[in-house]
């Protein structure tokens, strides 16, 4: 009989959001840094606003305990 312990199950959850949004960060770094050169702070300030929900995703909790409940929680910031 295998006993899932949900705290370490969420916390390599949480992981897996950590991988998901690296990609998305990477994305937005690139259009920043365009919205720099061009000068566009309205630009800035939205891209700083979406890095900044990413980087929150982690303090999203998870109530569930079984591993289904805990796979069900995906952030729609990372989709």
């Amino acid at each position: 009989m295998i006993i899932v312990n949900p705290d370490k199950a969420k916390v390599i959850w949480k992981d897996k959001w950590r991988e998901a949004r690296k990609p998305l960060l990477a994305s937005l770094d690139i259009e920043f840094m365009k919205a720099v050169e061009t000068a566009d702070s309205e630009k800035q300030a939205e891209i700083a606003s979406k890095k900044q929900a990413l980087r929150d995703v982690t303090q999203t909790e998870i109530t569930g305990n079984t591993p289904e409940e805990i796979k069900a929680v995906w952030p729609s910031v990372l989709n």
